[in-house]
């Protein structure tokens, strides 16, 4: 819902993180986004009119009452919700939106911030006050930056509490390759609703016959017959709130507040994926095809995604050129062999 007291929503910014996380090759999961219709006026009957009961109440669903409230009138009359085709099917007879399995625990001021400054540019910024963004930050050797990251992150009594007494470099050097591809994204996708929005799912992960192996820790402990004793606990990041991204009228905090161009690591995986999809957007060729045509996206809407993974592409490479970017992020490598060894590529090689 994005009309005045509501929660901003755009269902279709859920189908655009999770195609692109595939495209990216994203270390983060991204849940599966699938489109789905409905009578518009089944949904009424059985779905907006009982949400409309049950909700509000309580200072805290209030947001969420106005929404099923707006929800009830749209699909009485398509009409009295504009834009409209951002709810229903062009013959106006279906509300669409999009399934989601998005599973996962909430992370804490370790990875989501204080939030202490408030909402906006403020608690974005306590984002970049984070161990692995700090790491990220930090110009240094990997091990040496995670150090650093850890170091001056604790020195927030939140985030030292939230941390916990241990955390080893595998799951910093693993949070620190999620954070990339969550910025990136969050950048390209114009996201205003990040921070605090992030979650995990806890694995056991180890090396076995020089691969690495993992289990989720829900079914799995060490010694259970097959996670041997000497097993790491990594917290893996999980994108699952990804519906306020899309729209040109979303704040772009991740633009605003400058985050990659503080970054000095980078995948070099990543960037050459960036580089290629930003060749393609600009040309109008395949990606751009499947952008402009599979979405339901404006031509306004279209063109903000071409032009921010334009900027994010400038940024990086500009970074690149001057020697600020390191692409020496690769949490498997760094988990087989203590560290990582940068690679040397050519800034504008896609």
């Amino acid at each position: 819902m994005n009309q005045k007291g509501t929660s901003g929503t755009f269902s279709t910014s859920s189908l655009l993180y999770y195609h692109f996380s595939r495209y990216f090759d994203a270390t983060v999961k991204v849940p599966v986004a699938v489109w789905r219709s409905m009578d518009a006026q089944a949904h009424l009957t059985e779905v907006a009119e009982p949400g409309l009961a049950i909700s509000g109440g309580s200072h805290g669903g209030r947001m969420n009452h106005e929404g099923w409230r707006v929800f009830v009138a749209a699909d009485a009359d398509p009409n009295s919700y504009q834009p409209t085709d951002d709810l229903f099917t062009a013959d106006r007879t279906q509300i669409y939106g999009v399934l989601l399995d998005s599973p996962g625990h909430r992370y804490g001021s370790e990875i989501n911030g204080t939030r202490k400054s408030g909402w906006g540019k403020g608690q974005n910024r306590d984002f970049q006050e984070t161990p692995a963004f700090l790491a990220l930050r930090s110009s240094k050797p990997l091990p040496e930056a995670i150090a650093e990251g850890v170091r001056e992150g604790r020195k927030d009594r939140q985030i030292n509490k939230d941390l916990g007494p241990d955390v080893s470099d595998q799951q910093m050097a693993f949070w620190m390759q999620e954070l990339t591809e969550i910025v990136l994204l969050d950048f390209i996708f114009s996201q205003q609703d990040r921070v605090g929005n992030i979650d995990f799912t806890p694995y056991w992960y180890w090396v076995e016959d020089g691969k690495l192996k993992n289990r989720k820790t829900k079914h799995h402990q060490p010694n259970d017959g097959d996670v041997p004793a000497d097993a790491i606990l990594i917290r893996r990041s999980n994108l699952n709130d990804n519906d306020a991204g899309g729209r040109v009228e979303y704040a772009n905090f991740a633009k605003s507040t400058q985050m990659l161009e503080k970054m000095r690591h980078f995948s070099p995986n990543t960037y050459r994926r960036l580089v290629a999809l930003n060749s393609d957007l600009q040309t109008q060729g395949p990606v751009y095809g499947w952008l402009s045509q599979s979405f339901g996206l404006s031509d306004r809407q279209i063109a903000q995604v071409v032009k921010n993974t334009a900027l994010a592409t400038s940024i990086l490479k500009s970074n690149c050129a001057k020697g600020d970017l390191v692409f020496d992020l690769d949490p498997v490598t760094f988990f087989l062999n203590k560290n990582t060894e940068a690679e040397g590529l050519d800034c504008n090689d896609p």
